[in-house]
């Protein structure tokens, strides 16, 4: 709340709303009060930075809320069975963001409420039921949040009504009519909520938990084929969540993501060290050129499983961006020793094809993926040397521009840091020896 609440979103609120305030008084077109926001969200830095949210996505959703609200009141039914909340319950699930949804709601309500018979009761009905709605769903990871959130915004509709009517007029036909109708809304929303992120290709809270499932056939997969690949994906998955949290990205994204970000490993497993015989490394019979190959194909290989187990697009982001285009060090130092007189040897052809992460949540992975790694490595694992080898690899990242595309500052990344170090440290210190 105190981020929403501060005076620059406050202003724009404001100002909009006076905006839609006058559309509807004077009876414009209503579809003026939604050119107007939209044009405030393209122009409104936050927005541009919410992949989802384009303003195609936004018409999408305007035109149905608007179409189903038109159709009941051209059918001779009273405003009170428009269905006002499914899309701001809609857009808050869909965009993660209270800004868009308010918005959306604004744009729907007003246009609706200069064509009911009792224009200014309606609106006032409608953004009152969609801004609680907004603010109940926020962040809501069970459906049970979304039922409630409906109901709770029907009974607001209710209390609307009384107040409105100064308590004069006691109708109990219509406050069943609103409460069925805040209650249906959350219903509805969560029915179709599976066909709207298939055809936004986003993904939600709720669905992320489902793929949260450790009884996935991929994850299942991983468990018995690329054991050590499963478990460096549960601790990237736990650091990635802690930090995003630290630094207000979406921690619950980066988590799955994470969960999922390697699983072109599984391709072939053995040629991955944490899924290596201790005695036997494949990568010793392999030319560095070779090994490089099959290291950088898990990439590929893993969107390729993607597609074939219908992961959210939301979920490629994390298996195409997690290692930006870093140099394979290791194999490049091995071809530089060992190149004959005259060979060329680019770092270049050392590099992953990219490109880099765009977003906090793929760029924490990204870190969180590294310095797992490089930690695990490390012979006598003291929380002075976790620390030192998080700072050199984080550091190293920066320096090489991994981290160029995204919005991590440099605040930002010394949270990470300190998040990564402290669990890193609980995970690998060195331990007493009982017996």
């Amino acid at each position: 709340m105190k981020k929403l609440l501060n005076k620059e979103k406050l202003a724009y609120a404001g100002t909009f709303l006076l905006i839609c305030i006058f559309a509807y008084i004077i009876r414009i077109n209503p579809a003026i009060p939604f050119f107007l926001i939209t044009l405030y969200l393209c122009f409104y830095k936050k927005f541009l930075k919410i992949k989802s949210a384009n303003l195609t996505n936004l018409i999408f959703l305007f035109l149905i809320s608007f179409s189903i609200g038109y159709t009941i009141l051209k059918q001779g039914l009273s405003f009170y069975f428009i269905p006002i909340s499914i899309i701001p319950i809609l857009a808050v699930l869909l965009f993660n963001n209270l800004e868009v949804a308010y918005f959306l709601s604004l744009a729907t309500s007003v246009p609706l409420a200069a064509l009911a018979p009792e224009p200014f009761k309606a609106w006032f009905i409608f953004m009152a039921s969609s801004t609680c709605a907004i603010l109940l769903v926020n962040g809501a990871r069970k459906r049970s949040k979304v039922i409630r959130a409906g109901a709770i915004a029907g009974i607001l509709q209710l209390l609307s009504l009384i107040l409105l009517e100064n308590f004069m007029i006691f109708a109990p036909q219509r406050y069943m009519v609103l409460l069925i109708n805040g209650l249906l809304s959350g219903v509805v929303a969560l029915g179709i909520l599976p066909l709207f992120e298939y055809i936004l290709q986003t993904v939600t809270n709720i669905s992320l938990l489902e793929l949260a499932d450790l009884n996935h056939p991929v994850l299942q997969r991983m468990i018995l084929e690329a054991p050590g690949t499963y478990h460096h994906s549960l601790i990237v998955g736990n650091l990635s969540d802690t930090a995003c949290t630290a630094v207000g990205a979406n921690g619950l994204l980066a988590r799955i993501g994470a969960y999922y970000h390697d699983i072109g490993k599984l391709h072939k497993p053995e040629y991955f060290i944490e899924n290596q015989d201790i005695k036997k490394n494949r990568h010793d019979d392999l030319s560095p050129t070779m090994s490089k190959l099959i290291i950088m194909n898990h990439i590929k290989e893993g969107l390729e499983l993607a597609k074939k187990y219908s992961l959210s697009p939301a979920l490629w982001d994390f298996i195409r961006y997690h290692h930006g285009n870093s140099l394979v060090y290791y194999f490049y130092r091995r071809a530089l020793e060992g190149k004959v007189e005259d060979e060329e040897i680019t770092e270049e052809g050392f590099r992953y094809p990219g490109p880099k992460p765009n977003t906090k949540e793929t760029a924490i992975v990204l870190l969180a993926d590294s310095v797992e790694a490089a930690t695990r490595s490390l012979k006598d694992p003291t929380p002075d040397k976790i620390e030192e080898m998080v700072r050199k690899v984080i550091n190293n990242k920066f320096i090489d521009g991994q981290l160029d595309e995204c919005e991590l500052t440099l605040k930002d990344i010394e949270k990470i840091s300190g998040v990564f170090i402290k669990i890193l440290s609980g995970i690998y210190h060195s331990r007493v020896t009982y017996s």
